[in-house]
């Protein structure tokens, strides 16, 4: 949950003050850069592109970084130019997200001759639908049954889950919806699990509450939809003809 303690601008410039004119590129990408955000559920996902950094710069920007984070932000992504231009094979979902919503916040950066590849993007979407299907379990098992825990876990696991049915989309050749319930209702359609967990999350998230008892039943629905999908994307294959995620617009 992003909090008003620490603003983009804030970053932005603490960012401009220890990097000075190495810093190439800020840039806001996600629900956020797309206006598609939760107010005061949704977080900001900052990619940072540098000429350079250093061990002294980055403790430099301790304070900084912890302060973000505190905000409920994710850590920022901090690559150098040479980085972001050859690391699309290894972090094809956060390039794809990248590619397709981002808005930029300082400087500028090259978008045309980055390429996410479909087999790349099917392996990392099938590592990280796998590690949270793990986590959840973990998180089932700690909650137990005290239904504030439970409710919890699902509010905080729900953007995570979002990035991967955008992934999934993506694999099929689709662009996904803006929508998050669009995207829900098209992932699970593809995959062949139950949407309703995931559309009640949805609704938690913005605003609505759980009736006495639901939380319990959602999550065991929520967990089961996990299960199904990475099933389905361990069988997985790309299609052919599938296109690479390329960049809209050029910044």
């Amino acid at each position: 949950m992003a909090r008003a303690s620490m603003s983009l601008d804030d970053l932005v410039q603490q960012l401009r003050q220890v990097h000075g004119d190495a810093l190439r590129a800020a840039v806001l990408y996600g629900s956020a850069a797309s206006g598609e955000q939760v107010v005061g559920h949704s977080d900001f996902n900052v990619l940072v592109i540098v000429s350079s950094i250093d061990v002294p710069q980055m403790r430099s920007l301790g304070q900084t970084m912890r302060a973000w984070q505190e905000a409920g932000n994710p850590p920022v992504l901090v690559l150098t130019e040479q980085e972001w231009l050859r690391s699309a094979d290894i972090f094809p979902m956060e390039y794809a997200d990248i590619l397709e919503r981002h808005r930029l916040l300082h400087g500028t950066v090259s978008l045309s001759d980055l390429a996410v590849d479909p087999h790349y993007l099917r392996l990392q979407t099938e590592q990280e639908a796998m590690g949270k299907l793990l986590r959840l379990r973990r998180g089932v098992m700690v909650a137990g049954t005290d239904a504030a825990r439970q409710t919890d876990l699902l509010r905080s696991s729900f953007s995570a889950l979002l990035v991967i049915f955008r992934a999934v989309l993506r694999l099929h050749g689709v662009k996904p919806e803006r929508d998050a319930t669009r995207v829900i209702q098209d992932a699970a359609a593809r995959c062949g699990f139950d949407a309703a967990p995931f559309m009640s999350v949805s609704a938690l998230v913005r605003g609505t509450s759980f009736a006495n008892g639901e939380a319990e039943s959602v999550l065991a629905g929520y967990v089961r939809g996990m299960d199904v999908l990475v099933e389905y994307l361990d069988q997985f294959t790309p299609p052919t003809a599938a296109p690479a995620v390329n960049s809209p617009v050029q910044s």
